[in-house]
């Protein structure tokens, strides 16, 4: 990019090396603004006769045109692109939802001198009209190579950022407990209602019983049968392992086992299965406290209806001391 120092006349179409105030201090055009005939005239009102500009070379993109291309393949799902002057584009949700980040893709684009990609946490809710991204160029242009490269590598691996909306999920919570299902019901029912409510969801159904690991299995089928999109096992006592009474009745229904412990406190002691598509999470006390806690993290994904991994849980652990 070339600076230099041009007659006013000529300096339509150009871009502004630095911001231009008024005699008393107040801005009357800010740096890289692109000069219009419009504003010749304003220039020349203040009594200016030079500007200092800015020249792309052949080799370069406008700071505007390289955040717009990057950001058309940055994002999928339920978002808009806002750009917004000064080489920069916002990306904002149309619905409720929970944000999905592809945190080693982020990485590899942010190493680049060109563009700069800031984003919302991975598994994190997001109202609507909320920023979830942000794409800001370097100063008034980038090197063309760079720009297509980065666009290809997006093009190539996919998008860096998921917008699953949260539409209608279907809640259901089966309350155990030794000796009364009732009895943790009433220790866990507020908070859940609460939770969900965040996320402008009902719980949809609800059943008690004894922990013990034939009831409990049965009570999950009846869950089932009513084809919920989530199932929550609020359960008052703490498992050793899947190989305990809630483990046991899950598997026992046809469950697949996720994962059993999470890299987050307050959490570990999560149990994830899947009945088909259905995730049942277990997580003892978890849905009880009001603290921000594993049930926390995963609640955005799993109302959105994405699939939660093992793996996914795994990477919790940076991030994952939330009290």
């Amino acid at each position: 990019m070339r600076a230099q120092t041009i007659n006013v006349k000529e300096s339509t179409g150009r871009i502004l090396s630095c911001t231009i105030f008024r005699g008393g201090g107040k801005k009357l055009l800010s740096k890289g603004h692109v000069i219009s005939v419009e504003d010749i005239s304003l220039l020349e009102t203040e009594g200016m006769n030079e500007v200092w500009v800015a020249e792309l070379e052949a080799d370069e993109v406008g700071e505007d045109e390289a955040v717009m291309a990057v950001a058309n393949e940055l994002a999928c799902g339920s978002v808009d692109i806002r750009q917004v002057s000064g080489g920069r584009a916002n990306l904002v949700t149309r619905d409720p939802a929970c944000v999905l980040v592809d945190d080693e893709l982020l990485k590899q684009i942010n190493c680049t001198a060109s563009i700069a990609i800031a984003t919302s946490s991975n598994f994190s809710y997001t109202a609507p009209g909320q920023r979830v991204a942000t794409i800001k160029s370097a100063p008034f242009a980038v090197a063309r190579d760079q720009l297509e490269t980065i666009v290809s590598i997006l093009k190539e691996r996919g998008p860096i950022l998921q917008v699953r909306p949260i539409q209608n999920p279907t809640v259901a919570v089966l309350y155990s407990d030794p000796v009364s299902g009732e009895r943790a019901r009433y220790l866990c029912e507020a908070t859940i209602r609460k939770r969900l409510a965040v996320f402008g969801v009902n719980l949809s159904l609800a059943l008690t019983c004894v922990e013990e690991e034939d009831l409990v299995a049965r009570s999950l089928q009846h869950l089932l049968n009513a084809k919920p999109s989530t199932v929550l096992i609020a359960s008052t006592t703490a498992p050793a392992g899947p190989s305990d009474i809630v483990g046991r009745a899950m598997a026992r229904i046809g469950c697949s086992l996720e994962r059993f412990l999470a890299p987050v406190e307050p959490g570990n002691l999560l149990l994830l299965g899947y009945k088909d598509d259905v995730p049942i999470i277990s997580a003892p006390g978890c849905f009880r406290s009001t603290k921000p806690n594993v049930v926390d993290l995963l609640l955005p994904p799993v109302l959105a209806r994405y699939r939660v991994s093992g793996w996914e849980i795994a990477c919790l652990g940076h991030g994952g001391l939330l009290g």
